[in-house]
């Protein structure tokens, strides 16, 4: 027993180990690593444990990602709170789980599904977990795995379509797939090679396939040419390696420290106008500390005028980092100069760095100012805020800054994006990453991925590194090295470019991945409480069904195609073009001419066909409109053929023995043969089922919903929808809720709220659509890798349908709303 121990503690230590070390290299650039690193982690992860001891590595791996890829802030905490280098590594350990909590959820999942019998939900849901806890609970650092992919310069301009969350997605179920290959070449042994071979080839392909995908993507995609006759930005960013602002303040005084800053700026800052003709100049944060345009001294309102005048002189704006103040308190801000107009106004960070800059209120008190005298009280900003950069030409160009910690979340570069920006600034004080440049390359890394995922060019200026000017590629045009005095100038082309897919739709992959997480867990949880499909309830005759020909068929089956694929292509539509978005009467007139038309056709051909099927006797009786009827003799029936092709709808072909075949369209033709053979037909008994008739029967044999119903879906969800968006519409547009009723009557404020309802229950029907055809697509996908679980998939995704509508569309909704 103390020697299994002993061997089980040995290979716990080298999985952890190892994984750690390929962390700490991938994390160092070396990007490739990164699709291998979590193998050994995977390993040990499922190896049998419980829960506690399964919580309890979850935590041990933690430890270890920290340490592999951030030893670099703990030397920079210990480095800003003037504590020894051991104990800025103690808090580092200390506050692990805080910074990876996507680890624990990892593990927990994983631990939660079995992946013996279903390997690829798991290896989804553990990835979904991992995605969806740093989509809801945003990291402090806001790092992710794919921040590592930045060196692969093709790979990484995914992000444009589903952001860093994307790219992580993709490194998890490679990793997955990976594990399941040599889970499968290490199964069996003996002759059975040729066995292990065929399974690994599934997963290997999965492995192999995603990220060619994804560079195929990358080298496709290409940034604006410096030659292409595009209007340039060329911005001056001045690095000027002057840090320990406090140290120099005790040993020369607040006045002094302010003085050799701004000389040096003035200096570094004439260089860049007149000698290399930058049309901005971009100096870092909080460089004039103190507030700007509200001066508390006689001597701050002389250096403002000091350096109004500069920017007056070089007949370029400037845009630096300051403080503003309001009756709330200090800001952390950005101020925009505009030679001869002085201050057009102050950009304030939004993302605060907790305790440095930002303390929780119930926190805060003397005892907290007695332990750490350093913590900062600024007040957070509003949000993305795009200024009009002017430069000398007469361009105006509008741009969004960003300051510090506000470049590592991406909702803000897109917030700048949607609000028409068309480059970034980012100012920020890596100064404490002096101990470590580590941490100041990561940092620009994710900032970057800004430029990736909006499109945008970026001109990224730091205290003393990395200051860069990067393109809407990623890639770095002109940088400064960390720890040197440098003026960085360079110039891009800032186009008006179309909105990237992340742009459109925001962090969808993380609200995604959560949504299907829930649904997966409630599939799964069913069963543990005894779930069981519904029992099936004996047919009642005489049937309904329908009669249709092969030609018949056909047109009800193309009348119903085209009213579905009109709906994911007005989806589509109505993504891609805003103009569309706008126009609800023309898009209703759309659906109704497109969507609504044949359907009605189809369903109108359906019931011309109508017929009741009956027993009488040994004798089926199908009559049709009209009085005709046909009947049959039980005993002259020779075969009952379902459709190979349910569409448009299931079917079974009666076969007599004159060679008459009656075509019925009916919802459950699985179980009209039954019954034909319970009556005494001499129908031969079934063998395997193909895979058409499995796919109908897991329809049939669902248990749906109450919420799946029409009238909940397309009428009161709608209306859910609705109402908030509608009456959000009448404050702005009225002043009130019943802004319209009283300005215009009744009439006119319920068919402005009837017209709010049809556009959304317009915009329900094609998210329903698309749900829908990700449901079949998956559903058909796995029945074709595990026929015998088509009930069970089939259940799951429609659980995880049901969440992605009606809690996906409100969360999306209310997102909207706080944006606004």
């Amino acid at each position: 027993m103390h020697a299994l121990t002993s061997k089980a503690w040995v290979r716990a230590t080298l999985a952890v180990g190892l994984g750690a070390v390929l962390l700490a290299f991938y994390a160092r650039g070396s990007w490739g690593l990164g699709f291998v690193a979590l193998l050994p982690w995977l390993w040990w992860l499922d190896q049998p444990a419980g829960w506690g001891r399964r919580l309890l590595r979850a935590w041990v791996l933690s430890l270890a990602f920290v340490l592999a890829a951030f030893t670099w802030f703990g030397t920079a905490i210990a480095h800003y709170a003037q504590w020894p280098q051991l104990q800025g590594q103690a808090v580092l350990l200390l506050i692990a789980p805080l910074l990876q909590p996507q680890l624990i959820a990892w593990a927990l999942v994983r631990q939660a599904l079995d992946g013996r019998r279903q390997p690829w939900l798991r290896a989804w849901a553990a990835a979904a977990a991992w995605i969806g806890v740093e989509w809801l609970c945003p990291k402090l650092l806001g790092d992710t795995l794919a921040h590592g992919l930045y060196p692969a310069g093709q790979l990484r301009q995914a992000a444009a379509l589903g952001g860093t969350a994307g790219l992580t997605l993709m490194l998890l179920l490679v990793h997955e797939a990976l594990a399941q290959a040599l889970a499968q070449a290490l199964s069996q042994v003996g002759p059975a090679w040729r066995t292990r071979a065929r399974a690994m080839l599934a997963p290997l392909g999965l492995a192999l396939l995603l990220p060619l995908g994804l560079l195929g993507y990358g080298a496709s995609r290409e940034a604006p040419r410096l030659d292409a006759g595009l209007p340039l930005l060329r911005v001056g960013l001045v690095q000027a390696n002057i840090a320990d602002y406090e140290g120099r303040r005790q040993s020369q005084g607040s006045y002094a420290v302010v003085r050799e800053v701004l000389d040096v700026h003035y200096a570094m800052s004439y260089d860049a106008v007149e000698r290399q003709h930058a049309d901005a100049v971009l100096w870092s944060e909080t460089i004039y500390p103190t507030t700007f345009g509200q001066p508390k001294s006689e001597a701050g309102a002389q250096l403002d005028q000091e350096i109004a005048s500069i920017v007056n002189a070089a007949g370029v704006p400037f845009v630096f980092g300051t403080y503003d103040r309001d009756s709330a308190g200090e800001y952390n801000a950005a101020a925009f100069l505009q030679p001869q107009q002085g201050l057009l106004g102050l950009y304030r960070k939004t993302r605060l760095f907790p305790f440095t800059e930002q303390v929780p209120a119930w926190l805060d008190g003397p005892l907290l100012q007695r332990w750490l005298p350093w913590a900062g009280r600024w007040q957070p900003g509003s949000g993305a805020r795009v200024f009009p950069l002017r430069l000398r030409d007469g361009r105006e160009l509008p741009v969004q800054p960003l300051i510090c910690r506000d470049d590592v979340d991406p909702s803000l570069a897109i917030a700048g994006a949607r609000l028409g920006a068309r480059a970034l600034l980012t100012m920020s004080n890596d100064a404490w990453f002096s101990a470590d440049p580590l941490g100041a390359r990561l940092h620009q890394a994710v900032a970057a991925f800004r430029s990736i995922e909006t499109g945008l060019p970026q001109f990224r200026v730091t205290t003393n590194g990395y200051s860069a000017v990067i393109d809407a590629r990623g890639t770095v045009h002109a940088a400064g090295d960390f720890g040197q005095r440098a003026l960085v100038v360079g110039a891009l082309p800032v186009p008006e470019v179309a909105p990237t897919l992340l742009v459109r739709w925001g962090d969808w992959v993380g609200a995604l991945c959560l949504l299907s997480l829930a649904g997966l867990l409630l599939a799964r949880w069913r069963p543990l409480r005894g779930w069981a499909p519904p029992p099936v309830a004996p047919l009642a005759w005489p049937l309904r069904v329908r009669v249709v020909s092969p030609a018949w068929r056909a047109g009800i089956a193309a009348l119903r195609g085209l009213s579905r694929l009109s709906v994911l292509g007005l989806g589509l539509a109505l993504l891609l073009d805003e103009g569309l978005r706008t126009q609800s009467l023309l898009q209703l007139r759309l659906v109704a001419a497109l969507v609504l038309a044949p359907e009605a056709a189809a369903w109108c051909l359906l019931q011309a066909c109508t017929a009741r099927l009956a027993l009488d006797g040994g004798t089926l009786v199908l009559a049709r409109r009209g009085g005709e009827r046909l009947c049959c003799a039980l005993a002259s029936l020779r075969q009952a053929q379902g459709w190979r092709l349910p569409w448009p709808g299931p079917g079974l072909d009666l076969l007599t023995d004159e060679g008459k075949t009656w075509p019925l369209l009916l919802g459950r033709p699985h179980d009209l043969r039954e019954a034909l053979r319970a009556a005494g037909a001499p129908l031969a008994a079934p063998g395997e089922d193909s895979r058409a008739a499995r796919y109908t029967l897991a329809r049939q044999r669902l248990r749906r919903h109450r919420l799946a119903r029409p009238a909940w879906k397309f009428l009161g969800l709608p209306l859910l929808l609705a109402l908030p968006a509608f009456a959000l519409h009448q404050h702005i547009a009225y002043g009130g809720f019943l802004g319209e009723y009283r300005s215009y009557g009744l009439a006119a404020y319920l068919g402005a709220f009837g017209l709010w309802w049809a556009a959304w229950a317009v915009g329900v029907l094609m998210a329903s659509a698309a749900v829908r055809a990700g449901i079949e697509t998956l559903a058909w996908l796995g029945l074709l890798w595990r026929p015998a679980g088509a009930l069970s998939m089939r259940q799951g995704l429609e659980s995880a349908g049901l969440a992605l509508l009606y809690l996906g569309l409100p969360a999306w909704l209310a997102l909207r709303l706080l944006g606004a």
